[in-house]
């Protein structure tokens, strides 16, 4: 999943009424959600061979900002600052920012300074609390930090708050740009994420130069916030698709098959992808380190459910899989990988009634 800063990770990975060009729930509140129970052409861009150059900055001059240096934003500022870019960064922990030192990027005290210095700013960070805080939103600093700049939104919130974050920035003065990504840490630090944009035409041009080296291909979605949109569609099959593959890692592991040889069965099959081998792995070893952490997950689960529940579009593999993650996190889990998904399904059949009686057949 790809959201987050200060610690927080993403995920991994509609159109609009133009078709496709190839260029190379009612609530309020998202995190109640379960108590209750573009316009234009999709152009695809392929990422540029090469760095930027140390002059270059995607057509905005001066020195590009980045905000927000979490389990993504770190690596990807990184691939940034190595093509080329003059890059000034800033992250709530600043030790998190020495990596970026070494590697040339200009460290900022304070997120404003950032502001004050570059025209165009990636946003990395963990939710719209903290978007809201970094740009002053609500405040008279709100118009001084965003007017004549070009903000990327690169983390993942509602489509709700993007639509409205952009008619904000735009009053003001600046220009918005929505760039979420798919993939987790490791897709990050190869440069190979999938990146989504939306917004006015001649922002995303200044943007997508910038985006080549943290993503090997970026699709252009049309107006906000339909890359948002694309993004928990893509986060709503990685969710379930992971949930799905620890469920049958586990009914396996459960009857006694071999881990290896059951790996190797799925690795041959055509349900094999880039998710299953990264993901079956850590599953035999049980290995539970980070790459797109279950709180993440849950978090996007929400996002995901809320969008639906607004929109009257039935979700019920996501609200099983909501269920699942939430109980992970209570059993003390929220900090793993989101394989780690596989101690609710453990607790489940280790406590036979939680799972429920067999569906009935029928006839």
């Amino acid at each position: 999943m790809s959201a987050g800063s200060n610690g927080s990770t993403g995920s991994a990975d509609g159109t609009g009424d133009g078709g496709t060009a190839s260029v190379s729930p009612g609530t309020d509140d998202v995190n109640d959600v379960y108590d209750a129970s573009g316009a234009g052409a999709v152009a695809h861009v392929h990422g540029a061979a090469g760095g930027i150059g140390a002059g270059g900055t995607g057509g905005t001059g001066g020195e590009t900002g980045f905000l927000g240096l979490g389990v993504m934003g770190q690596p990807m500022a990184l691939n940034l600052a190595r093509s080329g870019v003059p890059l000034v960064v800033w992250n709530r922990t600043p030790e998190r920012c020495e990596p970026l030192r070494a590697a040339g990027a200009s460290v900022a005290a304070e997120a404003v300074e950032v502001l004050a210095r570059c025209r165009t700013v990636f946003l990395m960070l963990a939710d719209d609390a903290a978007i809201d805080a970094v740009l002053g939103r609500g405040t008279p600093a709100f118009a001084e930090r965003t007017a004549g700049r070009v903000l990327v939104h690169m983390g993942t919130t509602s489509p709700e708050y993007s639509r409205a974050l952009e008619a904000d920035i735009r009053a003001a003065g600046g220009s918005y740009v929505e760039a979420p990504v798919s993939g987790s840490r490791l897709p990050a630090e190869q440069g190979r994420l999938v990146g989504m944009v939306a917004g006015e035409e001649r922002a995303v041009a200044t943007v997508l130069p910038l985006l080549a080296p943290m993503c090997h291909e970026t699709f252009v979605c049309g107006a906000v916030p339909d890359a948002l949109v694309t993004k928990l569609a893509v986060n709503l099959f990685l969710i379930t698709t992971v949930t799905g593959l620890t469920e049958a890692f586990h009914f396996a592991d459960r009857h006694g098959l071999d881990r290896d040889r059951f790996l190797a069965v799925l690795d041959a099959g055509p349900m094999a992808s880039g998710v299953s081998r990264m993901k079956a792995p850590k599953l035999r070893d049980r290995d539970f380190s980070v790459q797109a952490g279950v709180v993440d997950v849950l978090k996007n689960n929400r996002l995901i459910a809320s969008a639906a529940r607004q929109s009257g579009v039935a979700s019920p593999l996501l609200d099983v899989c909501h269920s699942l993650f939430q109980e992970t996190v209570r059993l003390g889990h929220g900090g793993a990988d989101m394989v780690a998904v596989l101690h609710a399904l453990e607790s489940r059949t280790d406590v036979p009634a939680a799972a429920g009686p067999l569906p009935e057949r029928s006839v």
